[in-house]
């Protein structure tokens, strides 16, 4: 019986990048640090990413690509990945979720789901 488990949890914040950003052109750009936590009892590669950002005005935008930042990190039982990366919406305030395609050791795929979060910039108190 395998009693190997692949169980990946993803945590992640967001700050606004002002001096990035163009306010009179409705360009609001924000990092965001990601940390994937392996939970699980076997070693798990992330071999591609997939983001669905979506802005005030419900205009979505769907990212793919391989690996995140350039890499395709390995995460061994109880270890974790942390980066950082950005985006550009055309709103102040929207939000970010998807999913990371995972292989485990033995081949098995599977996808962990990244929580959606806000990209907000901050509240201004007059």
């Amino acid at each position: 019986m395998n009693t190997s488990t692949c169980e990946i949890s993803v945590s992640a914040e967001s700050v606004y990048l002002a001096n990035q950003s163009d306010e009179e052109q409705s360009r609001y750009m924000f990092a965001y640090t990601v940390t994937i936590t392996n939970n699980g009892s076997v070693p798990a590669r992330l071999m591609s990413r997939h983001w669905i950002i979506t802005d005030m005005n419900e205009k979505v935008q769907e990212v793919r690509g391989d690996g995140v930042v350039g890499e395709q990190p390995t995460l061994e039982p109880g270890a974790s990945y942390e980066y950082t990366s950005s985006a550009a919406i055309e709103t102040p305030v929207g939000t970010m979720r998807g999913s990371y395609q995972m292989v485990a050791e033995g081949g098995t795929r599977f996808d962990a789901p990244i929580p959606e979060f806000a990209l907000s910039i901050p509240r201004v108190l007059h």
